[in-house]
């Protein structure tokens, strides 16, 4: 089965073709960084203009690049959500519309369940991981940790109360006059610095329980900013530094008592931040068994997309034809797969 990925879920148009049998063919991406970057973050009516512009021309290079036509298709996937409501309507009106000409069906995928299984696309390369295993799911809009029981079949075991980890990232960033996106700057930045300098707060870490805050880290970080104003580079440095260690140590921690407490030996990671090179390598040192995408496809991407609907197509689930996304999705609330 050769399944069309589309994922417009905030700032990236990503597409990509994923083949039952031959696995990840090509995929193609946009990013919008620059477009967004003058305004600190996401406009959400200008990335959805931006998904229209780029979607048609996208999805045509990316069938060039395989080989392929639309005929060769067998189905359809897109992200419904959650996200940007109206960049979901991009690609999910487009995706729909595209499956409905070609008589092929469409599947509406959960951005989540696509982040969780990113890890999983390079096929023979990983080995996967057993059920029930451990998921964290840290981006720039979720921080969340799971018992995943199978696909489909998620248990929420903690989140952040407040800001998402990524989020975080992107408002220390803004605070040191990083720029936008804040995660990559502050990593970078953050590799001069001098860790034994500053030592930021570890939030919720010293209270039993999988939930976490980063609210607090980052009003301790803008006050820092602000005694030590006229910033050096040193000083930015320095306080990217302590930030990472703070948001690093807080992510591992949690996983930490999860692996502990709940008995399961395997951490998936996904989202943005699994791209945080600290992080997994903090994770690794401190697990039995770390699983992750390779850095490409940590960030938004349609391979993921269609990997998940590859799976969800091949259990037979289908869309009507109506087009229905949603900002807002617990991951919990979704069907599980049977096999």
């Amino acid at each position: 089965m050769l399944v069309l990925g589309i994922e417009t879920s905030c700032d990236e148009t990503g597409v990509a073709l994923y083949d039952t049998a031959d696995g990840l063919l090509a995929q193609s991406i946009y990013s919008q960084v620059p477009l967004h970057a003058r305004y600190g973050g996401v406009v959400p009516e200008l990335a959805s203009r931006d998904h229209i512009r780029k979607i048609v021309p996208l999805v045509g290079e990316l069938l060039d690049k395989a080989s392929r036509s639309t005929a060769d298709l067998d189905g359809v996937a897109y992200t419904a959500g959650p996200g940007l409501i109206g960049a979901l309507m991009v690609g999910a009106t487009f995706g729909r519309a595209l499956a409905y000409g070609l008589d092929i069906p469409a599947i509406g995928v959960h951005h989540l369940e696509a982040h969780l299984l990113a890890p999983l696309i390079e096929g023979a390369e990983t080995l996967p991981p057993a059920l029930p295993f451990a998921a964290l799911l840290v981006s720039g809009g979720h921080t969340q940790i799971f018992r995943v029981h199978g696909i489909g079949s998620y248990e929420l075991l903690g989140e952040s109360l407040d800001d998402a980890a990524g989020e975080a990232f992107d408002k220390a960033a803004k605070m040191l006059g990083l720029g936008y996106p804040g995660g990559p700057a502050v990593a970078a930045v953050a590799e001069q610095g001098d860790p034994a300098r500053f030592r930021f707060p570890r939030p919720m870490t010293d209270r039993p329980g999988l939930d976490m805050s980063f609210s607090g880290l980052k009003t301790f970080t803008l006050n820092t900013v602000r005694q030590h104003a006229p910033l050096t580079d040193k000083d930015i440095a320095d306080i990217a530094r302590a930030f990472e260690e703070a948001v690093v140590d807080t992510l591992v921690i949690k996983c930490r008592r999860t692996v502990e407490h709940t008995g399961l030996g395997e951490l998936v990671i996904a989202g943005g931040v699994a791209a945080n090179r600290r992080l997994r390598e903090r994770l690794e040192a401190a697990l039995p068994r770390v699983i992750y995408p390779p850095p490409a496809l940590c960030t938004d991407n349609g391979a993921m997309i269609a990997y998940a609907g590859a799976i969800r197509l091949g259990a037979g689930r289908r869309e009507g034809l109506e087009v229905a996304t949603r900002a807002r999705w617990p991951l919990v609330e979704l069907d599980p797969v049977v096999p």
